[in-house]
């Protein structure tokens, strides 16, 4: 053979062995047998949550081990929405779908309401056509969904490889809403908490997780900041003053028995922004919030509460006056 077409062809060869031993090489589709017992097994289940999920027709959507939406654009949807679960939550999986390149998993009836079979069905009569089953209008879907996004299809696997894949959403192994949720701390924040210990930049949540409710709260001012006294044990136990500004600890005084006072003020815990921002600090409205005022109207600076400027009065009558004196 020339030597001129070995070296055209030599390539192409190569090319397509490789490309051969690359497809067998991977994961074949998932079966219609895998399909029924990945449905089987997760519908219906319960779990922890290990991450906020907001409520809304949007929710998460899990590839590669990252979740979006996440940060600022997730806080600003719990912002507006509010949490349809939270860290700790226990939620039930309602519903599983599998499409093209996802799986898709609802979690406590999912975020859009669903009529029941029943519902469908109306009869007439001389007040109209009524709904069997009733509209139930005051019933509000309240759930969310994740979608576990593959490359490409979704590849066979078996359930524990699909848990271990949902990890940074579900947690299947926790047995109490407690230990699900200290899985989603750091080591130091979780070792505190087991210890009944409390941490300066700690939130509220975390607080009542290592000390419970707090038996009295004394909301004071300092300045122009406004906080609030948790304080936990009664002389001749220990006393902790725990003061919260917003939802962060600020300051933590102990008591002892022994007459000693320890003081701590530096941060010992970094959470985001979002969750340990105080109240001195001003509000971020998320993008398209609701507001209550008209179309081009601004917001008035001068106004304490920041609100809408109040509306104009008359203009003022030029010769003093009110207005022509009644007839007598």
């Amino acid at each position: 053979m020339n030597p001129r077409y070995v070296s055209v062809l030599l390539p192409i060869v190569l090319f397509c062995v490789v490309g051969a031993s690359a497809d067998d090489q991977k994961t074949p589709r998932i079966s219609k047998q895998t399909r029924m017992d990945l449905i089987r097994t997760f519908n219906a289940e319960l779990v922890y949550i290990r991450s906020p999920f907001p409520m809304g027709k949007t929710g998460l959507t899990l590839k590669d081990g990252n979740l979006s939406p996440s940060g600022e654009e997730l806080e600003n949807k719990l912002a507006m929405w509010g949490p349809a679960a939270k860290p700790g939550d226990q939620a039930r999986i309602s519903e599983i779908l599998v499409k093209n390149d996802r799986i898709h998993f609802e979690i406590n009836g999912g975020p859009v309401k669903k009529q029941k079979w029943y519902q469908h069905i109306q009869v007439g009569g001389t007040g109209g056509m009524r709904s069997v089953g009733g509209n139930d209008a005051s019933s509000n879907p309240r759930g969310s969904y994740v979608d576990l996004v593959f490359n490409g299809y979704v590849p066979d696997l078996n359930p524990q490889e699909l848990k271990d894949l949902l990890r940074p959403v579900f947690d299947f192994n926790a047995k109490s809403s407690m230990e699900a949720y200290l899985e989603t701390l750091t080591p130091k924040t979780r070792d505190a908490i087991k210890a009944h210990q409390i941490l300066v930049g700690m939130n509220r949540e975390m607080v009542i997780a290592s000390k419970g409710r707090p038996p009295k709260k004394i909301r004071e001012k300092d300045g122009e900041t406004e906080y609030e006294e948790w304080i936990y044990g009664e002389p001749p136990q220990d006393v902790d003053f725990v003061r919260l500004v917003g939802d962060a600890v600020v300051r933590l005084e102990s008591m002892k028995v022994d007459g000693k006072k320890i003081i701590h003020t530096e941060r010992e815990v970094d959470l985001p922004p979002t969750v340990a921002k105080s109240s001195s600090e001003p509000e971020v409205r998320p993008p398209n919030a609701p507001s209550l005022r008209r179309p081009g109207e601004e917001v008035d600076t001068a106004s304490p509460a920041g609100g809408r400027s109040p509306a104009p009065g008359p203009p003022p009558d030029p010769l003093g006056q009110d207005g022509p004196a009644p007839p007598k």
